[in-house]
């Protein structure tokens, strides 16, 4: 029994090192992949929501022949506004499903910008969570899409 021991052969610490090597080599490469693609995904998810309340901001568009002013916001859009132009045809259910506003891709809510109620801007300031910026950092506007 002891002579069938003494040939069993087990790894040498360099072959243990260079398989440690493999490995992080591999989960770098996966990890950089999978960051590429959640910043992506989180920029995608952000211009389907900028699309989704721009359509709901048309449907008050025309009901009520303007959109919401800045002040009263795209919460115009769940509750009636009471103050500047109050909308004579809204629904009772308002015009979004949910009870609260969706927020940006980094969970952030958007800006909304309406000044005289013929035209409108949704922004999100991305990434870095400020207004301007580069690259995956840059701001998603409604103007861009």
């Amino acid at each position: 029994m002891l002579k069938h021991l003494k040939n069993q052969r087990g790894m040498t610490l360099i072959e243990i090192i260079v398989v440690m090597a493999i490995i992080a080599l591999f989960t770098s490469i996966v990890a950089t992949q999978v960051t590429g693609r959640l910043a992506q995904a989180k920029i995608d998810s952000t211009k389907t929501q900028i699309k989704m309340l721009s359509q709901a901001l048309e449907l008050y568009k025309a009901d009520n022949d303007y959109y919401p002013t800045t002040d009263q916001g795209l919460e115009a859009l769940i509750t009636k506004p009471t103050t500047g132009n109050v909308p004579t045809n809204y629904p009772a259910d308002g015009y979004l499903q949910k009870s609260k506003l969706p927020k940006d891709g980094w969970g952030q809510p958007f800006v909304y910008i309406s000044e005289d109620g013929n035209a409108f801007t949704i922004l999100s300031y991305g990434a870095d969570k400020k207004e301007g910026g580069s690259d995956k950092g840059a701001d998603v506007s409604s103007d861009d899409i």
